[in-house]
């Protein structure tokens, strides 16, 4: 209806639902967990947490997005924050572990396992939950290699490799099978496999995209037929 200049314009549509969003993370997240990211349509999480799906088309345009917003606000919460920079090439891979392995604890093991196939499967998705979440420190950013090149603690040609392949991968499997994730841990990780393999990775040139880099090499080569057919005594 008209209105005049000194009154107040009607509000249009609802206020969110506080509640309502909770409820949609938890169900994306349950849906993601236990049986994967083919599995989470606006059908399952609608009647998962009891509402409708055009109250989910009218947060968001697809399932993908969806999705990035289930995961920034459950496991992904804390990665929103800047990780700080340290003085060293040491303090920024304990930086970027200590997040990777808060990011972790934030999400069930069938969620996290869920989320990596996802990636696997859809590379621009792993992409894009790096990119809406902040740094999760499942990556070695390029700037933490030149920043420790300038101090002279890498080569020159250093390929993040070891951090993105070896990390992210125990971190995950430790915590599937109950395995304690100290600090004391995290420190050994980096000090006794990661700094080593960073330092020596200049000399390997062909090394294939990591597993959590976003876009890694999801077939194998083939092996040679004489090489397989070999018996051992």
């Amino acid at each position: 209806m008209p209105y005049r200049n000194n009154e107040t314009a009607p509000v249009r549509g609802r206020p969110r639902d506080p509640d309502l969003d909770r409820r949609i993370t938890a169900a994306v997240l349950e849906v993601l967990g236990e049986q994967g990211f083919e599995a989470v349509t606006f059908e399952s999480v609608a009647r998962r947490c009891q509402t409708s799906k055009a109250s989910l088309y009218r947060r968001w345009p697809s399932k993908r997005d969806m999705v990035l917003a289930a995961v920034k606000d459950g496991p992904a919460r804390q990665a929103s924050t800047p990780i700080p920079v340290g003085a060293c090439l040491r303090d920024d891979l304990l930086a970027l572990v200590r997040r990777l392995a808060e990011t972790m604890r934030s999400a069930d093991t069938g969620t996290a396992f869920m989320l990596l196939q996802a990636g696997l499967e859809d590379p621009d998705l792993c992409d894009a939950i790096e990119e809406a979440t902040g740094p999760t420190g499942a990556r070695l950013p390029q700037h933490v290699i030149d920043a420790a090149v300038a101090r002279g603690e890498l080569p020159a040609g250093t390929n993040a490799f070891a951090y993105e392949e070896i990390v992210g991968s125990v971190l995950l499997l430790r915590r599937a099978n109950g395995l304690a994730v100290t600090d004391e841990y995290l420190q050994a990780l980096i000090d006794a496999l990661v700094i080593p393999a960073l330092t020596v990775s200049h000399r390997y040139s062909g090394l294939p995209a990591a597993i959590f880099s976003g876009h890694p090499t999801t077939q194998l080569a083939s092996i040679p037929a004489a090489e397989t057919s070999q018996e051992f005594s």
